[in-house]
């Protein structure tokens, strides 16, 4: 099962995770965000639905997402752009989009000021 964590990070947090990369030290597949206001952004609602419709499933067309969904065809477009440009949803070489995950972990913790 291919697995994505999406995170908050600090730079550190993920020049160390690199650095142990380097050493051979598996690591994941992590999407990390600068804040948990970043993260919510760019995932809204809609987003987090349409993630779960393609989690696991074939690449496929923007029309085809927005069929599934019974949503707006340019409203879907406007989402995958979003997602497209964090790197959360691929473009395959035939155009099709995909999210090349099974399951998504969400990791971070809110502390108080």
């Amino acid at each position: 099962m291919r697995t994505v964590t999406l995170e908050i990070a600090s730079r550190e947090t993920i020049n160390r995770r690199l650095l142990r990369a380097f050493d051979n030290e598996a690591q994941g597949t992590f999407i990390s965000f600068e804040s948990p206001e970043l993260l919510f952004k760019v995932i809204s609602g809609k987003r987090w639905d349409l993630l779960k419709l393609m989690m696991g499933a074939e690449p496929m067309t923007i029309r085809e997402a927005a069929r599934r969904m019974e949503r707006d065809v340019k409203a879907v477009h406007t989402d995958v752009q979003v997602l497209l440009k964090a790197g959360i949803l691929q473009k395959t070489d035939k155009g099709l989009i995909v999210f090349p995950f099974d399951a998504m972990r969400v990791n971070f913790l809110l502390k108080a000021a």
